[in-house]
């Protein structure tokens, strides 16, 4: 921030980045909205954790699953090449005719949520399997733990994305036992533009090229170990070689 208000003081009328603008809005007396420091922080951090760093991780989880399951790869990649060819890249006009590549994604949402813990506040006493709950209580909802419920989901900890084909459940806080995005009120206001980002950035990375395990390739299969965060990174970056299948550059012109 200091960076770019020194830089403001000697480039006036440059090209505004996002920054700029917060600290537009925060130096405008005429503001009925008045931003401090604190504000714009929080903002930019809200940025990068909840829009992009979430669809990151999201899809450096599935891309791992593909990698050790390579029948569902396989599967993945086909369903692609029937339905958008060899001779384009994949649009998101194109998910739609993608049920596989949604039910993947949906897979990974349930086994690695990008918010394994959820807050809220009860507004009123309540019972939940026999807990009392008193009204202003700061509830924790464990969405990770929602996920691999063993009475809710067969084989629970099996990566199968047909099970999505085969009950098509909501992601967007209908079932309460399938809740990556929260539900209510209070859920994530950025569901659509997260699956979109994430289906067709995975599904042009799968059409584009093969993935192989380890910095050479030679590895049969990439670690799973979960990381410490809000966000449920994985404990050890993911390390594969990609190997072209298609040109995405002549595909995209």
């Amino acid at each position: 921030m200091q960076e770019h208000e020194e830089a403001r003081k000697q480039e006036k009328g440059a090209v505004k980045d996002l920054l700029n603008i917060l600290l537009d809005v925060a130096e405008d007396k005429s503001m009925e909205i008045k931003l401090t420091r604190e504000n714009i922080k929080a903002f930019i951090l809200d940025i990068f954790a909840a829009g992009t760093d979430t669809s990151a991780i999201t899809t450096e989880w599935a891309l791992s699953e593909l990698i050790n399951h390579p029948n569902i790869m396989k599967k993945a990649v086909e369903e692609i090449d029937l339905v958008v060819g060899k001779d384009r890249l994949l649009q998101e006009s194109d998910i739609p005719n993608l049920p596989y590549l949604q039910a993947i994604v949906k897979e990974t949402l349930r086994l690695h949520p990008t918010g394994p813990m959820i807050l809220r506040q009860s507004t009123e006493d309540c019972t939940v399997a026999g807990y009392h709950i008193p009204a202003n209580t700061t509830i924790f909802v464990n969405v990770w733990a929602l996920g691999r419920d063993p009475n809710h989901w067969e084989n629970a900890l099996e990566f199968r994305p047909e099970r999505f084909e085969e009950n098509n459940l909501d992601v967007r806080g209908q079932h309460f036992h399938m809740l990556p995005f929260g539900s209510g009120r209070r859920m994530c206001p950025g569901t659509s533009l997260a699956l979109q980002l994430i289906q067709a950035t995975l599904g042009s990375m799968i059409q584009c090229f093969e993935w192989k395990a380890g910095e050479d390739g030679n590895l049969i299969r990439v670690d799973m170990e979960e990381g410490l965060g809000i966000t449920l990174p994985r404990a050890n970056p993911l390390v594969c070689l990609p190997v072209a299948r298609l040109n995405p550059i002549p595909l995209s012109i």
